[in-house]
């Protein structure tokens, strides 16, 4: 053990700094490591110029592509909510029908003179909802029908074009 506690504190005296003043404290101490000049070869300064215009003609695509989908869908998403708000419209109108249908209902049963003349309103009152409900229903699956297809145009129409280029 004393060998290696000699040998440790033989290392730690060559690691003895100088005074300040003295001319080995005022030298700062150069490292051993200086970057080599080295020439890049041509072809391969070449090859990095073309990756490097090739990813900004990548990129140039990418963002033309992006942005024309956002396009496609703001105007799907407009198409979209001009249709929910037709459609929102047809609702309440259909709503408002049945309410004033219901009241008119409501107005002559209260001035039916025997029972007989109250079953027979009432069954004219169901035939003519049930009417109106069916419709009703077929005007609003239509008005939903379009704006589906209203909305989904933009869509179609844009991914036809992406595999009309990539096909062509």
């Amino acid at each position: 053990m004393s060998e290696a506690s000699e040998t440790s504190t033989s290392a730690s005296r060559s690691r003895y700094k100088a005074p300040p003043g003295t001319p080995a404290a005022s030298k700062p101490e150069k490292s051993g490591f200086d970057l080599p000049k080295v020439e890049i070869p041509a072809g391969f300064r070449d090859m990095a110029e073309k990756g490097v215009s090739q990813a900004k003609d990548t990129y140039e695509k990418l963002k033309s592509v992006a942005e024309e989908a956002t396009d496609v869908l703001e105007d799907s998403f407009a198409t979209a909510t001009k249709g929910a708000s037709e459609l929102g419209l047809k609702m309440i109108e259909a709503a408002r029908q049945n309410s004033n249908s219901t009241f008119d209902f409501a107005t002559q049963l209260l001035n039916a003179k025997s029972l007989s003349e109250a079953v027979e309103l009432s069954t004219a009152q169901t035939r003519k909802q049930y009417e109106a409900l069916t419709t009703q229903t077929k005007e609003l699956a239509a008005i939903a029908r379009k704006v589906a297809a209203e909305s989904t145009e933009p869509v179609r129409e844009s991914l036809s074009k992406v595999f009309v280029v990539k096909s062509g």
